[in-house]
């Protein structure tokens, strides 16, 4: 044995009785935590699900009337929103975010969501934590009309401390061939439609807690007289889960594509389905963004468009739809209880076709803001 082996004399700090548990990893903790997250996963499903819980796979038998079924899918985190929840130990709705952040990138293609798995990683199991942060999964799934399939809960002791958690998820939809949206259904004079957020989603937090925390020495457990409640629970505030919102959209109007507004804001989302030769011109002055917005600005000195590239700045999804179906589209989402309005419509672009031109810009200021 060399030195590098280990003591030359042979000692050791190891127990007399070395186990998986006095490494960190607490497999009875684990179990646990399966005991009390299960009711919860149970009610996240639909009938195509085949098993329970337990499985090394989750099986989901793909029934109905398809012609041509596409299945698409989605894989996405919560990032550093979880800092707040963990900062004020308040776990039970960071999984809806996680759920949202899949289920509203697959609507984009007009998918409808069919299941989804997580993994959740921990530096030490608490099975009470894990439990909520399943039963946020849950909460999702079930408003987003999928299944909550299975998922991983893996315990990483010595590379992340014992109350920090990671989250992540994939998201698997079905779109018939033919119904794909795609930017190549865009046309000049198709109408931009916003649906509100509910705050800042699961963006932009790493500048949010900079501003607000680092910089700004605010309270998460104070109250805020802007928000009506503590700021922690404004940060908290669940991701907005459009699925079924859009789907409902694409079945009575004629939608051409959708953008979910989440890293790079509203106009690099949104370019992303807006093809070339057109451009879609956006107006400031069709909404106020909420407070959250304003005071992360303010006290942050962040320039507007720092802010418009960094947060959805009160935009959580874009429908563009031909023109004679605006109102209709208005109409299913306001039925929906959807905050929406027209934010802009599609244009030809002055620049070459296959000019590098930006494909979104934003005119106008925001009232009050």
């Amino acid at each position: 044995m060399t030195e590098r082996d280990g003591a030359a004399d042979g000692s050791t700090d190891a127990p007399e009785h070395a186990s998986y548990a006095a490494a960190g990893v607490d497999i009875d903790a684990g179990e646990r935590a399966v005991e009390l997250f299960a009711p919860h996963a149970k009610r996240a499903s639909r009938p195509e699900v085949l098993g329970g819980l337990g499985g090394f796979s989750g099986l989901f038998a793909l029934k109905g009337n398809y012609r041509e079924p596409v299945l698409a899918a989605a894989s996405d985190g919560v990032g550093t929103k979880l800092a707040i929840a963990q900062a004020i130990d308040k776990h039970d709705t960071v999984g809806r975010d996680l759920v949202a952040m899949c289920v509203d990138d697959l609507v984009v293609c007009g998918a409808e969501p069919l299941f989804l798995q997580d993994y959740i990683a921990v530096g030490k199991v608490v099975p009470e934590t894990v439990a909520q942060i399943v039963a946020g999964i849950a909460d999702g799934c079930v408003d987003a009309g999928c299944a909550l399939l299975g998922g991983e809960t893996a315990e990483h002791p010595g590379l992340m401390q014992d109350n920090h958690y990671d989250l992540s998820a994939t998201a698997v939809g079905v779109v018939e061939a033919d119904a794909i949206l795609s930017p190549d259904k865009v046309r000049a004079g198709d109408v931009v439609i916003a649906m509100g957020s509910s705050g800042l989603h699961s963006n932009g937090y790493s500048l949010a807690r900079k501003v607000l925390l680092e910089w700004g020495h605010m309270d998460l457990f104070g109250e805020v007289e802007e928000f009506g409640r503590t700021l922690g629970e404004e940060l908290l505030e669940p991701t907005r889960i459009y699925a079924r919102d859009c789907l409902a959209l694409t079945a009575e109007a004629d939608v051409r594509t959708y953008a979910h507004v989440t890293g790079g804001g509203l106009a690099e989302n949104l370019a992303r389905v807006i093809p070339t030769g057109l451009v879609a011109e956006l107006e400031r002055g069709t909404w106020t963004p909420a407070p959250i917005f304003s005071m992360i600005a303010q006290r942050g000195r962040v320039a507007q468009s720092e802010m418009e590239r960094t947060f959805n700045m009160g935009v959580g999804m874009v429908a563009v739809v031909a023109p004679e179906d605006t109102d209709r589209a208005q109409a299913v989402l306001t039925a929906r209880h959807v905050d929406n309005w027209v934010l802009g419509t599609i244009k030809r672009s002055a620049e070459p076709r296959n000019s590098d031109a930006a494909r979104v810009t934003l005119v106008g200021e925001h009232p009050r803001f």
